[in-house]
Formats: C-alpha cells, structure tokens, sequence
C-alpha cells in the first residue's frame, strides 16, 4: 500500500497527471523515486504516439517536431523547465555558494537564463527535427526514462545542497537502499532496451546520459555544493538535450548503423 501512495505521490508532484489526493506521511515518500522513471516512461510513450500519428497522416516536419517537444513540458507542468531556468539564474550570477542558493530561490526571472532556456530550445527543436527512422524515435522515447532514473540516483547519491525543501524531505524519507537498487535495476533494463533496439545509437545515447550525470555531479558540488529540486530538474532537461542530441548525431552521421 505505501508503494502506491509512493507511485501517486510521484505523480502528483512530476506530472499533471491526476491522481487521488491524500495527506502526505513520511512513510508513504520512501519509495518516490521508485516511480520517478515511470513519469518518463509515460512521456516517451506519448512521444512515440505522435510520432505514429504523424506518420499515419502525413502531418508536416515543423508541427511534428514542435509539438513533440512540448509533450514533455505539457505532461509535467513545466517543474524541470523551472529549475532549468532558477540554475541558469545562479550560474550566471557567478556570486557566492550562498547567493546561488538564495537565487535559486528567487522566483523572478534573469535575462541570462531566458537567453539560456531559448538556446537549449532551439537546440532541442533542431535535433528532434532530424531525427526521422523509427528505431531512433524508440531509442530518444527510451531515453526520457532513462534520464529520470540517473536524476533519482542522484537524489539518494549526491550530497544535498541544503537541509530544507521538498527534494531533502523526500531524499531524506526514502529507503535509499531499495530506492537505489530499484533504480539501478531500472537503468540497467533501459540501457539494455537501447541497446537491443540500436547497438550504436543505443550504447552512444547511454554514454551520452551518463557524460551528462558526471558533469551535473561535478558542477551542482562546485557551484552549490550539492544538488536540490532546481538542479535536479536542471539535469532532467540536460540529460534530455543530450540524448535528442547524440541521436540527432546517429541519424546524420551514422545512420548505416542504426
């Protein structure tokens, strides 16, 4: 029973999915991110559907690679896009440790993290857009999985940026044991998948998430200290970027491989 209070718990708090409402106890967080891949397993599902509605109704490229990158933000509300823009805010201010968590606190908007969001977005929309075989669709629909249980692990790994907040609330209830070995499992079984799907943009996709984990543990630890929910988001859309990315790659480059 506490396992799915967990799976809604998860739901109501990564998605705009509805779910039923009930009071939050501390031993019904133990197994939030447990559930957390899931949230991406859905997003990927639905990518992959209107992929196979574009196809089957011959809808334009730009619509196409438009709307399916909204499909993330649209099921989520936007919570990654927030701390996206929060970790880009406190980056960019180049202060202290302690400033860049007082602004990552700050809910008012800088220029450079609108300038920053804008970029990745075009980056993003122009990867999507050239990525056409359907082997390499299920592999990036694979990789929105894949990308919530690195952000997990990191949650029970990673040392905290501070003692409050939602993110330390939940870290801090979690059976980190089961938490993590569930995760790992889930990321082995998803590499796994990508692989079997495409051994090449597969295993390149995978190195490509787990480059993108080492380099949010090295900058959250330097920047900040540790990680929270903002640069834990933050990562979401990293790591998805550079899954979009490298299969955008495969598909320009190495498509004889696919």
């Amino acid at each position: 029973m506490r396992a799915v209070k967990s799976f809604f718990i998860a739901a109501a708090m990564y998605s705009k999915i509805p779910v039923p409402q009930f009071p939050w106890k501390e031993e019904d967080m133990k197994y939030i991110f447990c559930f957390f891949p899931w949230i991406g397993g859905l997003i990927g599902g639905c990518i992959y559907a209107w992929g196979w509605i574009c196809g089957s109704f011959h809808i334009g490229a730009v619509c196409h690679a438009a709307v399916g990158a909204a499909i993330p933000v649209l099921l989520t509300g936007g919570i990654h896009v927030d701390g996206f823009i929060d970790t880009m805010d406190a980056l960019h201010s180049y202060g202290s440790k302690e400033r860049k968590l007082e602004i990552l606190k700050d809910s008012h908007i800088g220029a450079f993290a609108v300038i920053t969001f804008a970029v990745y977005g075009l980056v993003f929309l122009g990867a999507f857009s050239e990525i056409k075989d359907v082997t390499l669709w299920k592999v990036v629909c694979g990789g929105f999985f894949l990308s919530r249980c690195l952000c997990g692990l990191s949650v029970v790994s990673f040392p905290l940026a501070k003692k409050d907040g939602m993110l330390y609330l939940f870290a801090d209830s979690s059976h980190k044991k089961i938490v993590k070995g569930s995760l790992y499992l889930q990321s082995a079984a998803c590499i796994g998948l990508l692989v079997y799907w495409s051994f090449a943009a597969g295993l390149l996709v995978s190195i490509a998430a787990g480059a993108a984990l080492w380099y949010y543990r090295y900058r959250s630890v330097k920047e900040f200290g540790g990680v929270n929910g903002d640069t834990s988001g933050c990562f979401v859309l990293l790591c998805e970027g550079c899954v979009v990315v490298t299969a955008a790659a495969v598909q320009i480059f190495l498509a004889d491989m696919i």
